[in-house]
């Protein structure tokens, strides 16, 4: 480190480092805003498998799903098998039986009059014989419902992301069992807490550690939440793996413009008074250290809007190993 700040990095050293820069220019770039926001599964994509009824848990065909199992739309996932009281289930017997002996009085009505035929009205015959049918569906119904369990299918195809049930577990209807998504389709819920910001966005990103997302601008609510007004962006292209949940930092362009010079954001150093600073490229073996004023361009890039002129170099890669020179 030089006397008035600057730095002498011989070549050998850049090298060894790893150090690039770009030419950069001022230019015009479209202004920014940022959000808030986390992960939220596509509502077209996603779904829940929710108990109807009190009951008890059964495994499927294949045994209960695990995280992360592809399913189809309609698979048989678990059984619920309807949890009765014994008040309940004494009061459905009593009716099963009472069912019984009106079928009985009604099939031997329809016998008499088979007997009969010719002497009394078909009319007759024929109620009789609709009476019969109906007393045996009845009591079919009510068997069935003594006796048969509830399918759970999957509402959508995707991946099981939750799972909240187990064999024996005895639940309440609304009860989330499962839950499940569609990796491929997912979106991003923002808060913006100034109307006007709604008005001309365009493309947004999300950064994200180790990437990024590319966003398309779905559309915001009109009603406050949070005091703040609800944003879904629709994630066109991931460039790291996401949870749905996760929180990301959302970047939208607008139709505003500002003018600057765009350089990556790995060219951000914190310098003294934890300014955002880049280093400079002045000489073969000299960098100099300026402090600039920045705004957000993109997940992974910055408009520097003071403090750089058009073809400075700037250090794009290895900056915070210049920022640890003394």
């Amino acid at each position: 480190r030089l006397a008035d700040g600057s730095l002498f990095v011989p070549k050998s050293v850049q090298h060894q480092w790893g150090l690039r820069t770009a030419q950069v220019a001022l230019q015009e770039a479209s202004a920014t805003v940022e959000f808030s926001g986390k992960v939220v599964a596509d509502a077209n994509a996603g779904g829940i498998v929710q108990a109807s009824q009190a009951g008890r848990i059964e495994p499927g065909p294949k045994g209960l799903p695990t995280l992360g199992q592809k399913v189809v739309k309609g698979q048989p996932l678990a059984y619920l098998r309807p949890q009765l009281s014994s008040l309940e289930r004494s009061a459905n017997l009593a009716q099963l039986a009472e069912l019984e002996a009106q079928l009985h009085i009604a099939e031997r009505k329809v016998q008499r009059y088979a007997q009969l035929e010719g002497s009394v009205p078909q009319a007759s015959i024929d109620a009789a014989r609709i009476e019969w049918e109906a007393l045996k569906q009845r009591r079919q119904a009510v068997a069935a419902g003594l006796q048969a369990s509830e399918v759970l299918l999957a509402p959508v195809t995707g991946t099981v992301s939750a799972v909240r049930a187990v064999i024996g577990q005895v639940v309440d209807a609304k009860d989330v069992l499962f839950e499940i998504v569609d990796a491929g389709r997912l979106g991003v819920e923002a808060l913006a807490y100034d109307a006007q910001v709604l008005k001309g966005l365009a493309s947004a990103s999300a950064v994200i550690p180790g990437g990024s997302l590319d966003l398309q601008y779905v559309g915001g609510g009109q009603q406050l939440r949070e005091q703040a007004l609800p944003l879904l962006f629709r994630v066109k292209d991931a460039k790291a793996p996401v949870a749905i949940g996760q929180p990301v930092k959302v970047i939208a362009q607008t139709t505003g413009k500002v003018k600057g010079a765009p350089v990556a954001v790995a060219a951000l150093v914190k310098g003294s008074a934890s300014q955002a600073s880049v280093w400079v490229h002045t000489a073969p073996e000299r960098f100099v250290l300026r402090k600039v004023s920045v705004q957000a361009l993109d997940a992974g890039r910055v408009v520097v809007t003071s403090g750089v002129s058009s073809g400075d170099r700037v250090v794009v890669e290895g900056a915070g190993l210049l920022a640890q020179v003394k």
